[in-house]
């Protein structure tokens, strides 16, 4: 696909169709910014669907992982990626065929810091391929949560300082998205154990020991989008955010998950709150 006016909507309408989730918090940025988290959103997701895909081995995603990131330090070229996945392009979803869109689609300014983080993404999601995602001790769950989530914390910091100068602590970022990626281990715990014989919860650790791991790091988020300044930018952390706080709440009690009502409503009730201030 050519880059032109047209494109940031059609970015925008696989977003949506992907997660509506993040759809929503990104909407609510400044056009910059929007675009900047949209693409490279859709650029993480296609890796992570590499990742996740039950019907490619691990040592395939090892190999395909290690030559996506090894891509993203060079000119990334259409060709050169879809070689790459020649293999297995039959299996994989439009997200991940049309990465190179995503890149494109990412405005110049904030492309390097992108691509970096994606290099270092897909070098970690790779990783934890070969080892079969299996987590022993909280040190191998940190570095497991810093490659799928913590660098997206990374990327943001970089973004705002990009885009308005907002100087933010990485530890902080780290934390916001480790905590969202510790929600989201919680929710699938079963799933992940039962499905693919895969678990995120070290050696010892009870599912309580998970829950006060994502309350930690949730903590170090809420201190991080208080150093905020950016009415946009401040939405747009401020929504998942209180979606994994509602989450987290609503597994205490058993519930697997918010309902879309509840949704709906944290939205309103952000907003509100937002731009009151």
């Amino acid at each position: 696909m050519k880059k032109n006016e047209q494109f940031p909507k059609e970015a925008m309408r696989v977003l949506k169709e992907t997660s509506r989730t993040f759809y929503i918090p990104i909407t609510f940025l400044k056009s910059d910014l929007k675009h900047s988290v949209a693409s490279a959103y859709l650029v993480m997701r296609a890796i992570d669907e590499i990742e996740d895909h039950e019907l490619i081995s691990n040592d395939t995603k090892y190999e395909l992982l290690m030559q996506v990131s090894e891509l993203f330090k060079q000119p990334f070229t259409e060709e050169a990626y879809l070689r790459i996945i020649e293999p297995v392009k039959e299996q994989l979803p439009e997200v991940s065929l049309r990465l190179y869109d995503w890149v494109q689609a990412c405005p110049e300014g904030s492309r390097p810091m992108m691509m970096e983080i994606s290099s270092e993404m897909a070098f970690g999601m790779a990783k934890w391929a070969k080892k079969n995602w299996q987590v022993q001790t909280k040190e191998d769950l940190d570095d497991y949560t810093y490659y799928v989530a913590g660098v997206v914390g990374v990327y943001l910091s970089k973004l705002w300082y990009w885009s308005y100068g907002q100087e933010t602590d990485l530890d902080l970022a780290i934390g916001f998205g480790r905590g969202l990626q510790a929600v989201n281990i919680l929710r699938n715990q079963k799933e992940d154990i039962e499905e693919r014989s895969v678990s995120f919860v070290p050696d010892g650790w009870s599912r309580d020991d998970l829950f006060a791991y994502a309350e930690d790091n949730l903590k170090k988020a809420d201190a991080y989008i208080a150093t905020l300044s950016e009415k946009s930018t401040v939405m747009f952390c401020r929504l998942p955010l209180e979606f994994a706080h509602k989450s987290l709440k609503a597994m205490k009690k058993g519930q697997e998950k918010m309902s879309r009502a509840e949704v709906e409503q944290t939205v309103n009730e952000v907003k509100m709150e937002v731009d009151s201030k």
